[in-house]
């Protein structure tokens, strides 16, 4: 967990000096992900047991204190040969579902199971408590179910 730690803040330092180009706007539904979407469209397209205030907390979490972003990146499109995209519609360590979303972030990935390699310890070696875990996976399932 040490060992982790000390690869991981030294790459959190160097991601804070990328420059990260503007997503840029695309045509689609008025729904996009996390908590640009209005309350009741959030709220009606969120998983069951999901609310909005979780997902506006796990956005902070995967920013901040959950480490999220500095394997996955602040978009989440994951940075390459690190961690994957958490954007598209793939996913290789659970089906996608929320509920499988909080169970790999409980979990981890094993560097033997990762495509890269490289392990996703358990709850990010972040120690997140079980509301922080479903907060992060919370927001990390609406950066791909885009209001659809």
């Amino acid at each position: 967990m040490r060992s982790l730690r000390a690869i991981l803040v030294p790459a959190m330092a160097a991601g804070a000096l990328w420059s990260v180009p503007p997503v840029p706007a695309h045509p689609g539904p008025a729904v996009r992900h996390g908590p640009t979407a209005s309350p009741e469209i959030l709220q009606q397209a969120l998983p069951a047991g999901v609310t909005e205030a979780m997902v506006r907390e796990g956005e902070k979490l995967y920013s901040g204190a959950g480490l999220c972003s500095t394997c996955h990146g602040p978009d989440g499109k994951g940075i390459p040969r690190l961690a994957e995209d958490l954007t598209d519609a793939r996913w290789r360590y659970s089906d996608g579902s929320y509920s499988g979303i909080v169970s790999t972030i409980e979990k981890g990935v094993s560097a033997e199971q990762s495509t890269t390699g490289i392990p996703f310890p358990p709850r990010a070696g972040a120690n997140l408590s079980d509301a922080q875990v479903k907060a992060v996976a919370a927001y990390v399932w609406t950066l791909s179910h885009h209001g659809g």
